[in-house]
């Protein structure tokens, strides 16, 4: 029997997005020898990596802004042969950030011995109880990193593996995170420090799995690193390797519609014209994905998306400023009000908070191409709930409440030297990425949406579909949407050899 050309020797593959999911996928998929497509549907990749570029000279990174776990973008670049060196230059900050609150500022150095008598100063006895606290999370992070590229999340038989089981106690996916925090300290900075990953980027600390203290070693052991040039620097080197491998990038290209026939994903409507593929990898919203297809073949219902725990949304402004900040570091995490406050508005009682936490990256301070000379570039996000009413009367009323702290906490008046501002909420993550609710980080790593239950990788009806990113595994954050992108990949190049092999047969 003849086995088409598109099975036997290359397959043509649709890519929709190129966030890190999406460009992971094209660069594995595209080097085992297959016909890649990426379609985005803004003028540039990287999805919410993208970057805002104005006439006078600011460069913003829109999106993420904290390069942790450099180890996962090492690995991806060697397995193409290459180094982030030959790409982009990585400098660790130090410190890594400042957190400001009620009764001062604390600086977080880059040295873990630092760190440690910086505990030690706030709770006396809390330095050995730290070693403690990253001994155990040390070992989930290199648990996680070693096997959740093995992990598609499909079966419950992939815990079926004997290193797995030996250390799936001390991985704590049933305890609670707060409660493991607390085991450890009591005092309510020391609390904050070790909570804010989860809080930014996940869900509610008491609600989130213990297993994700390993969030906590990445970030005070592993360090917070930046790539000169922005996120962009990034994105731009996972396209180039992407592109080496023979992928082709289509920007300003919406895709409308996917066609099934005997379940099967047969074709894509790309702004109003029908191309035929033979898989797809989806690292656009999944939500939004699941809308173009026919209802019949959608991996989950709108009810069950309604019950989702999303993480949060964002109140973004991006601010030029014509002179130089003296007292600001690259990162400053502001806790000088109520985290449980603020926590309970975003996931308990969905509404603006009363009393925000907030953040502040001013990345020219290490990195003097983002800004013209003798300026500043400014990056403030404030997390909220998904959903909520967005206009810019809202926005402006919380700008001011940013500002006045900010402005507080660096002793200087900055707000009549803003030359460039633009905002950025809940209503343009729905515009730009289709995003569900307007969520920012996709959905939370709560227990019951932690690992196989998670939204599947795969469509349950269609079989040559596939999901990658935020919502659905490993979970929210780059790295691990950078693995997904892998994971959807191998799991869509296993389809094909089997595909492959009947043919044959």
């Amino acid at each position: 029997m003849l086995i088409p050309q598109s099975i036997c020797f290359m397959a043509k593959i649709a890519v929709i997005g190129s966030g890190f999911s999406g460009l992971s996928a094209a660069a594995y998929l595209s080097a085992a020898g297959h016909d890649v497509h990426v379609f985005e549907k803004n003028e540039t990749a990287g999805g919410r990596a993208r970057q805002l570029k104005t006439e006078s000279g600011y460069v913003f990174d829109m999106g993420p802004s904290w390069y942790w776990m450099p180890n996962v973008f090492e690995e991806f670049f060697n397995e193409f042969g290459y180094h982030i060196s030959d790409f982009y230059e990585l400098k660790l900050l130090n410190p890594s950030f400042n957190m400001v609150f009620e009764d001062g500022a604390v600086p977080v150095c880059a040295e873990y011995p630092k760190i440690r008598q910086l505990f030690e100063s706030i709770e006396k006895g809390s330095g050995h109880r730290l070693d403690q606290f990253m001994k155990e999370a040390q070992f989930k992070y290199e648990t996680a990193m070693k096997k959740l590229p093995a992990m598609p999340g499909i079966s419950m038989s992939e815990f079926a593996d004997k290193e797995l089981l030996k250390g799936l106690a001390r991985l704590q996916i049933f305890s609670s995170f707060s409660k493991h925090v607390r085991k450890y300290f009591a005092n309510p900075k020391l609390i904050a420090l070790m909570e804010f990953p989860v809080l930014f980027l996940g869900a509610m600390p008491q609600e989130t799995p213990a297993l994700y203290s390993l969030m906590n070693y990445a970030c005070l052991k592993l360090g917070t690193w930046y790539p000169i040039g922005g996120f962009g620097k990034v994105i731009n080197s996972m396209m180039k390797v992407a592109e080496a491998k023979g992928a082709a990038f289509h920007y300003n290209s919406t895709v409308e519609k996917i066609f099934v026939e005997d379940n099967r994903a047969t074709s894509v409507m790309v702004n109003g014209k029908q191309i035929i593929f033979d898989a797809i990898v989806a690292s656009a919203d999944y939500h939004h994905v699941d809308q173009l297809l026919p209802t019949s073949y959608r991996n989950y219902s709108e009810n069950y998306w309604n019950k989702k725990t999303l993480a949060p949304s964002a109140l973004i402004y991006y601010l030029g400023i014509n002179k130089k900040i003296k007292s600001l570091s690259h990162h400053t995490l502001f806790f000088d009000e109520d985290l449980e406050q603020h926590s309970m508005e975003i996931y308990k009682d969905p509404k603006w908070p009363g009393n925000p936490l907030f953040y502040v990256c001013c990345p020219s301070k290490t990195d003097d191409r983002v800004a013209p000379q003798n300026h500043e570039n400014l990056f403030l996000l404030m997390p909220i709930a998904p959903g909520l009413p967005d206009d810019n009367s809202i926005r402006e009323k919380y700008f001011k409440i940013m500002m006045g702290r900010l402005q507080k906490h660096i002793g200087e008046e900055i707000t009549e030297h803003i030359d460039f501002k633009k905002s950025y909420c809940v209503n343009d993550f729905v515009a730009d990425y289709n995003s569900y609710k307007g969520n920012a980080y996709g959905l939370a790593n709560t227990l019951m949406q932690t690992a196989i239950l998670k939204p599947k990788i795969r469509n349950k009806k269609i079989e040559n579909l596939f999901y990658a990113g935020q919502l659905t595994v490993p979970g929210p954050g780059v790295p691990p949407s950078l693995i997904s992108g892998k994971i959807a990949a191998q799991q869509l190049l296993k389809h094909l050899k089997s595909k492959k092999h009947e043919a044959i047969i």
